[in-house]
C-alpha cells in the first residue's frame, strides 16, 4: 500500500543514535501502530517489545537477526521480521527509508 488513510501521526519525532535514525509514529483506527523513518549509514542495535516487520523502501543494509550467526543483506523493496522481546543489529550501508510495523501477540 503506497499510502495510509484515516490515520493519526504523532508530531514528535523518534530520534535515536544522535539523530542518525529518525521516525514518526503512525496510529491506525484499529489500534495498530507503525513508524516511518530514515536511517543514515552506520551500525545500530535495537531491542523489540512487539514483533516487528521492517519494510525497506530504499537503501541497503545488513541485518543480524536474533539466534542467527550470518548477516543478511536487505535492499530497497525487501523486508525482514524480528520476533518480540529480542535484539537485532543493523549495518546501514546506504541511507535507508523504512516502515516498521508493530505486531501485537
Amino acid at each position: 500500500m503506497p499510502e495510509f488513510k484515516n490515520v493519526t501521526v504523532v508530531k514528535k519525532a523518534n530520534v535515536y543514535f544522535d539523530g542518525k535514525v529518525t521516525s514518526r509514529t503512525v496510529l491506525f483506527p484499529d489500534g495498530s501502530r507503525k513508524t516511518l523513518g530514515v536511517m543514515l549509514p552506520g551500525e545500530y542495535e535495537f531491542a523489540t517489545g512487539d514483533r516487528e516487520i521492517m519494510e525497506i523502501f530504499s537503501g541497503d543494509l545488513d541485518v543480524l537477526l536474533p539466534g542467527e550467526s550470518a548477516w543478511r543483506t536487505i535492499s530497497g523493496g525487501q523486508s525482514f521480521e524480528v520476533k518480540a522481546n529480542a535484539k537485532f543489529k543493523l549495518k546501514v550501508k546506504k541511507l535507508s527509508d523504512y516502515c516498521c510495523s508493530f505486531v501485537k501477540g
